[in-house]
């Protein structure tokens, strides 16, 4: 098991120390097996860098590296270094707090402090054949959070006043609330604008592609 690193640069020279090399080699390193469909590879991704890195959290609801309050970002891009799709960054709650501010949210919680991965991710290419790119820690800039705040706010409100009805991929600027499960079967409690129970697709904040693309060019 890979300690957590102590500081900001010790994660960055792991995770740069990475780059270039093919994801089927350093699951062999570690003697984990690749998965045989890009699908059943996307959770398997992240782990296996969480492992490689030292994350601590698991499942909690926290950074990923809890101690550095860093949150590791693994992102396919295409051959050009261009984001192919949004990005997760946590589930939504069924009914927030109507209390609850920004700044103690999850979504900020997670988004303070992130180290993106770049792994490329040609469609035709075997999950073990994809290499991983160069590693860049961010923050927020005040506008960027100012977006991410607007977003989540309005999304948000949404959730406590029971109208996920109203809820669409076209909501959110930089980033939106789209169903995360693994059909359309699977359903979470919700409640409906009388404050009654209800069921509902799971939902999860995801960052849109074109934002991601900016931090990424930003990098270079």
């Amino acid at each position: 098991m890979t300690l957590p690193p102590a500081t900001e640069e010790e994660l960055l020279a792991r995770a740069r120390a990475l780059s270039g090399l093919r994801l089927g080699e350093l699951a062999s390193s570690l003697g984990h097996a690749v998965p045989s469909t890009p699908r059943q590879g996307k959770g398997w991704m992240g782990q296996l860098l969480e492992t490689v890195l030292g994350a601590d959290a698991g499942n909690l609801p926290e950074p990923d590296f809890r101690v550095l309050g860093i949150e590791l970002k693994t992102i396919p891009v295409n051959a050009a270094g261009i984001p192919r799709e949004s990005t997760y960054v946590c589930r939504a709650p069924a009914r927030p707090d109507p209390s609850g501010k920004w700044q103690e949210s999850t979504v900020r919680q997670k988004l303070a402090r992130v180290l993106w991965l770049p792994i490329e991710a040609a469609s035709l290419a075997a999950l073990s054949a994809r290499r991983i790119g160069w590693a860049h820690l961010w923050s927020p800039s005040p506008d960027q959070e100012s977006l991410l705040r607007a977003d989540w706010e309005e999304l948000t409100e949404l959730l406590v006043l029971g109208r996920q009805e109203e809820i669409s991929g076209r909501l959110g600027s930089v980033m939106q609330l789209r169903p995360k499960a693994a059909d359309a079967s699977v359903t979470a409690p919700a409640f409906d604008a009388g404050g009654e129970p209800t069921a509902r697709a799971p939902l999860a904040f995801y960052l849109r592609a074109s934002f991601t693309r900016q931090i990424l060019a930003a990098s270079r």
